[in-house]
């Protein structure tokens, strides 16, 4: 599949902007996935008003690759089925997005499946490569390109992710094949060495940019960065600096792909939307914004474990999904992964403290339907 074969729609979605939900992984207290739960997830997120979903992702658990599990396929074909019998009902199209990992062979693998199962993109890791030089994961995107249009992933490094220099994501955004990038280093000098690759490659109007930085959600979409003319010694595949165009490029961060946007999926809609309004009229960004962005921060320190290294991040989004009743417990594949002491505690404060964060009200109405 190839950028030109994309629906318009799906493309103008993107670059638009949208809550793109990365999903969780529903098991029984057995370690078994559950469909019903499963299914009952993926109602819900299309409800509340998400444009897309992630699958396969960090949220998903990695470990649906490992063969004692053997839960990538089934997992990932059933959650598109899911969507598309959904989203047929709703009469709205969903952007899906399957993730891509591992070295060559298996990421060109897992694209192909993404694409025979109707999948629009493959956000594609690079966690398999911690030390490979930049060039060798240039030619490995660019391999997986050519089976499916790319999500491009700057992931943070304490959870497996690596630094990736403004040098590469120069030449990445250079690929004819990427539609949109996840920036998710939680760090805001790496951010800006995305955005300004980007807009020095001239692919700011084609490549979508996401907020993937749970840290500063809310402040990434409001903000309109400005990347002025400047040479420089980087090259691109075409001989030309890097850098070299002589206006301002303005760009912004339009949505978001993110695991915090899996739970008060119905609230993250309306501060997006709200971002979006704001970034589009120009008008000036209130108080109540700034200190929402703040509370949702806090918010995520608590859920994602941040205290504990972000050890019990999965497990943190299924606790706040059990209490809401999708999930029957916090289990993940790896019996390691649980909520670390006093993660709880910190969830009920998150709680107590920030009720409007909370789409508790609307999930209670409806969660027997999206369950049957």
């Amino acid at each position: 599949m190839y950028v030109k074969d994309l629906p318009l729609e799906i493309l103008h979605t993107l670059r638009e902007g949208i809550v793109i939900p990365a999903i969780p992984l529903a098991l029984d207290a057995k370690r078994r996935y559950d469909e019903r739960r499963q299914r009952a997830l993926v109602r819900y997120y299309l409800d509340a008003g998400a444009g897309g979903l992630a699958v396969g992702v960090h949220t998903t658990q990695f470990e649906i690759r490992d063969p004692k599990f053997d839960l990538f396929e089934p997992v990932l074909s059933t959650v598109s089925s899911m969507m598309d019998e959904h989203a047929g009902k709703r009469g709205i199209l969903p952007v899906k997005i399957g993730g891509v990992c591992g070295r060559t062979d298996q990421a060109l693998k897992e694209a192909e499946f993404l694409r025979t199962h109707g999948y629009h993109a493959g956000l594609l890791s690079l966690s398999a490569f911690p030390h490979d030089p930049i060039e060798a994961l240039l030619n490995h995107c660019r391999k997986v390109a050519e089976v499916i249009p790319l999500f491009g992933f700057y992931l943070q490094p304490s959870v497996g992710g690596r630094i990736l220099p403004y040098e590469f994501w120069i030449q990445f955004a250079e690929i004819e094949q990427v539609i949109g990038i996840k920036i998710a280093p939680f760090n805001r000098y790496q951010t800006l060495d995305v955005v300004r690759a980007v807009c020095d490659a001239g692919r700011e109007k084609e490549i979508a940019l996401y907020t993937g930085n749970d840290d500063h959600i809310l402040l990434d979409l409001v903000t309109e960065y400005r990347v002025y003319p400047y040479r420089t010694s980087v090259r691109k595949r075409d001989g030309s600096n890097a850098g070299s165009s002589e206006e301002v490029r303005k760009v912004r961060i339009v949505g978001g792909l993110l695991g915090q946007w899996s739970m008060w999926t119905k609230r993250a809609v309306e501060h997006h939307r709200w971002a979006r309004q704001l970034a589009k009229t120009g008008a000036p960004i209130p108080q109540e914004y700034l200190t929402l962005a703040e509370e949702l921060t806090d918010a995520n320190g608590a859920i994602f474990d941040v205290s504990h290294q972000f050890a019990g991040c999965i497990a943190g989004i299924h606790e706040v999904l059990r209490r809401q009743g999708f999930l029957e417990g916090t289990w993940c594949l790896n019996p390691k992964e649980t909520l670390s002491p006093g993660q709880a505690e910190e969830i009920s404060r998150i709680y107590q403290s920030y009720p409007h964060l909370t789409d508790d009200g609307f999930v209670k109405e409806r969660l027997s339907e999206w369950l049957s």
